[in-house]
């Protein structure tokens, strides 16, 4: 999996010892800083056994939010406002909430916008109250961003639908998901991304999404897309680079890329049982 930095026009500040006293991008010290700039990241989950991980377990392409927390604290400072497009099973804003930032999340599908507030009632209320702070959204994301304030949003972390690779219900699929009827695909609805059947068209659409986002964000203001590069009918799609190659057309520039390293995931023969 891969975390793309987009930037509308700007440059990081550098990690060193002044840092802390010049630091307009986040509250991290200089020695927390260093850390983060490392360009791999092992993922930081909880388990699959610990309640909290209940609910994430009903999307089929969850993102751990503890991930999430680490790209919020590095591109924001406590009480800024975070926007997700693609928000899901709610992952950014439960970080959100736990960071002391305030969240917005866009969702098509009304059974993951529910998930998101049962899962923010039952997994941070008991900590902290979210009600003011996170907000979700329900609607088609090229819709619902039209009505956000121009240079409103602080910083944008999504991950994106990966074209419609989830339809393909292979052996891995069969055994995660489709045994214990979990869903296996976003939605069925035809303005869902995810369901696009054309390469080229899904791309466009999703930069389409980009560059609206592109106007909520403030100026010198960050983007983190977590992607991930993927094999369709014996091509090997660089989803990354596609998507960033793109993005450069509406001024949003590449900025950084790490890798992160999900070791609890299965891993099956290549090809397999394809070839």
């Amino acid at each position: 999996m891969i975390t793309l930095a987009v930037s509308r026009k700007t440059n990081l500040v550098n990690g060193n010892e002044t840092v802390a006293s010049n630091n307009k991008l986040n509250d991290l010290t200089a020695r927390e800083w260093l850390p983060e700039t490392i360009s791999v990241w092992t993922q930081r989950g909880l388990g699959k056994n610990h309640p909290d991980a209940k609910i994430e377990k009903e999307h089929p392409a969850p993102f751990s939010f503890t991930d999430v927390s680490r790209l919020i604290r590095f591109f924001t400072k406590k009480g800024q406002t975070v926007l997700d497009p693609f928000v899901g099973i709610g992952s950014t804003l439960k970080a959100c909430a736990l960071e002391g930032r305030k969240g917005i999340g866009i969702e098509l599908n009304p059974k993951y916008v529910k998930l998101t507030q049962k899962r923010l009632e039952e997994e941070v209320n008991q900590r902290i109250s979210t009600q003011s702070t996170q907000r979700i959204l329900q609607g088609d994301c090229r819709i619902v961003l039209d009505e956000i304030e121009s240079s409103s949003i602080d910083f944008m972390v999504t991950s994106p639908p990966y074209w419609c690779i989830l339809h393909k219900i292979d052996h891995k699929a069969k055994q995660e998901r489709k045994a214990k009827n979990l869903d296996t695909q976003y939605t069925n609805l035809k303005n869902d991304l995810g369901n696009i059947q054309e390469y080229d068209v899904f791309l466009t659409e999703l930069t389409e999404v980009f560059r609206k986002c592109s106007r909520v964000l403030k100026p010198q203001k960050y983007i983190a897309i977590v992607v991930g590069d993927f094999r369709e009918k014996g091509r090997y799609h660089m989803f990354h680079a596609d998507l960033a190659n793109k993005l450069e057309e509406f001024n949003l520039i590449l900025k950084g890329i790490t890798i992160l390293y999900q070791r609890h995931k299965r891993v099956f023969p290549y090809g397999y049982p394809a070839a």
